[in-house]
């Protein structure tokens, strides 16, 4: 049986040389177009580099295709060549929406970010961090004394917001995930489940002594007053998984890890 035609593939690497030379043979038996050209780009790294390939595609709906040549491998599929046709053939498409952060520095600045995983807020001194929570522009909690906290989507929820005990949340809940980092005061609160089209602010309340970081994936923003975060639907990330492999099932299993 002939294999399935395939579309017109570009090609991404980490700069690692597994995984230049594991693109130099794609190249060879698929012959790639440029970018702006795919129909399906095929990244080939880590987790990391996938999140820069998915950063770079956000103003196109191209799907993407990753092929684990990194570490933990979680929003990739494993490495293979030979039956590359028949995977894209047969690979299932998950949509994700990143967060968008508007951060206001202590100078007046505001600068704009978007994150895939989480958008998170930290002390950058010493001292731990007095931050006040409003939800939809309803104040939910007046102090939080921490080290941070975050809201993390349910693609990046078994990443930070897992390792600062959040919940895991499955890719079809329509919540976001807001998770405090080594809470304070209150001491016994552990985060809140929102849901996907809920608007958070969090202010600094004492930006002078006790300044904070926001962080969006790659963007970082120092001596913050105030940060605004939201998923953005207006923006779509298409990736393609295996179906055995598929991120929603990856997901699911987290959540039974003993």
């Amino acid at each position: 049986m002939a294999s399935p035609a395939l579309p017109k593939l570009a090609f991404v690497a980490a700069a690692t040389p597994e995984a230049e030379a594991a693109m130099e043979v794609l190249a060879r038996r698929w012959p790639p177009v440029d970018l702006d050209d795919a129909e399906i780009v095929v990244a080939l790294g880590g987790d990391g580099f996938m999140l820069e390939t998915l950063h770079g595609q956000m103003k196109r709906a191209v799907p993407i295709y990753g092929m684990n040549l990194g570490t933990v491998g979680f929003l990739l599929n494993a490495f293979g060549i030979d039956d590359l046709a028949e995977r894209l053939a047969g690979a299932r498409e998950v949509v994700l929406h990143p967060l968008r952060m508007e951060a206001t520095a202590t100078d007046g600045s505001r600068v704009s970010g978007m994150a895939i995983n989480d958008v998170s807020i930290y002390r950058e001194t010493r001292q731990a961090a007095r931050l006040a929570v409003e939800i939809d522009g309803v104040a939910r909690l007046p102090e939080l004394v921490c080290d941070g906290v975050l809201v993390a989507t349910p693609a990046g929820s078994t990443a930070y917001n897992l390792s600062a005990h959040g919940p895991i949340l499955p890719l079809g809940a329509n919540l976001l995930a807001l998770t405090p980092i080594s809470p304070f005061r209150p001491r016994r609160w552990r985060g809140a489940l929102l849901p996907n089209e809920a608007r958070f602010t969090i202010r600094v309340l004492d930006p002078l002594k006790r300044p904070a970081s926001a962080v969006a994936d790659y963007t970082e923003v120092r001596d913050v007053t105030t940060v605004e975060i939201w998923e953005d639907r207006s923006i779509e990330l298409r990736l393609l998984f295996d179906p055995e492999h598929h991120l929603e099932e990856r997901i699911l299993k987290e959540q039974f890890v003993p």
